[in-house]
């Protein structure tokens, strides 16, 4: 183990950072390195740039994911190596806002009337009149 990964496993133990966080911080950052065939320490501000531009248009990942790999990055630029960067230095991928999807008053009345059974047809009935979620539903009692 290198020194670097393992303090940068110290500061994440240190911050009591979840084991899959650790995990998947470690994977980040060695990916990163294997890109540049090159440790951390040697790369700065322009290659994690690059990178992010691979991740995008290249291996065309999903914001979320790309979230991933920044925190890690930030992480270990900010904390363990102390690099005097600015957070917009490592910037961080909008994630698109999607609507959600809404069922016309015809669409809710079609899929009701093809409850046959009433009592899952009341309980379903109850629950998008009441626009309760799926957790408050199941624990409806007659008196409610």
């Amino acid at each position: 183990m290198t020194p670097l990964r393992q303090r940068m496993l110290q500061d994440m133990g240190i911050r009591n950072l979840a084991e899959n966080t650790q995990l998947s911080y470690l994977q980040q950052v060695s990916a990163f390195a294997n890109h540049f065939h090159r440790s951390p320490e040697a790369l700065g501000p322009e290659q994690v740039r690059e990178y992010q531009v691979y991740l995008v248009e290249d291996r065309k990942l999903a914001p979320s994911s790309i979230c991933i790999a920044v925190s890690a990055l930030r992480f270990l630029y900010k904390v363990t190596l102390k690099q005097p960067w600015t957070p917009d230095d490592i910037p961080m991928p909008k994630k698109p806002f999607k609507l959600p999807v809404v069922l016309s008053a015809e669409e809710v009345l079609h899929f009701l009337s093809c409850i046959d059974n009433l009592e899952h047809r009341t309980i379903l009935t109850t629950t998008y009149a009441a626009g309760l979620r799926i957790s408050e539903a199941t624990h409806l009692k007659v008196a409610d």
